[in-house]
């Protein structure tokens, strides 16, 4: 069983699945589509965020500018045209790319402050406490988080909190999406028994025919 980052246990994370915002995340046709979903919302931040970061605190010549930039972006573009797909599994397959590539930028963040002996804030910090209840205003945007930016130890810590967060969330998103395939079937499953069972009506009623016939 795949394990990521202990960071992820935040108890606010919980929280949000008990309130009302969380009613329609399990639901992939709610109205507002992909765009209403607090995870994609979130990874619009996180991306946002990365690059004015990198931008700021790391050397442009770099590969890890580059690995950042492309680690955050593809934690968001993957969703949309996860929710793109008709099939369960290429929306499975694609939120789990999403979700990768926020683990390997969740890395890159703390190695960021470990290679240069910043500190890393503690889950029940007073500072990663204030940082995680932003995502509960009513309007999260970037401009929540921008105030951190100015110092590169806050701008990782906050960014990590947030990463966590968004995490929790596509963890839960990937196991209701998994559990749902194991019940319903995959697309291709489904398309294969809508066909059948049009192949059994239409054979019950040819042999409903021929039956008569007899008849007569």
């Amino acid at each position: 069983m795949k394990k990521y980052n202990s960071y992820n246990n935040y108890k606010q994370s919980l929280k949000f699945s008990q309130s009302e915002n969380f009613k329609n995340y399990n639901d992939y046709t709610n109205k507002g589509g992909y765009k209403s979903l607090p995870f994609f919302k979130q990874t619009e931040i996180i991306y946002d965020f990365t690059v004015e970061f990198v931008k700021r605190y790391i050397d442009y010549k770099s590969r890890t500018k580059d690995q950042m930039e492309q680690a955050a972006r593809s934690g968001k573009q993957n969703i949309p045209e996860g929710y793109l797909q008709k099939s369960l599994e290429g929306r499975i397959k694609l939120l789990g790319v999403a979700r990768g590539s926020l683990e390997e930028l969740l890395n890159d963040y703390l190695d960021f402050l470990r290679q240069r002996g910043l500190k890393i804030w503690s889950m029940e910090s007073p500072e990663a406490k204030a940082v995680r209840k932003l995502v509960y205003n009513s309007y999260n945007s970037y401009k929540n988080y921008k105030s951190y930016i100015e110092n590169p130890e806050e701008a990782a810590n906050a960014i990590i909190c947030l990463i966590n967060q968004t995490n929790r969330l596509l963890d839960q998103k990937l196991k209701w999406l998994e559990e749902r395939f194991i019940n319903e079937g995959g697309f291709r499953e489904n398309l294969f028994k809508k066909r059948m069972d049009k192949r059994s009506a239409f054979s019950g009623k040819a042999g409903f025919g021929e039956t008569r016939k007899g008849v007569r």
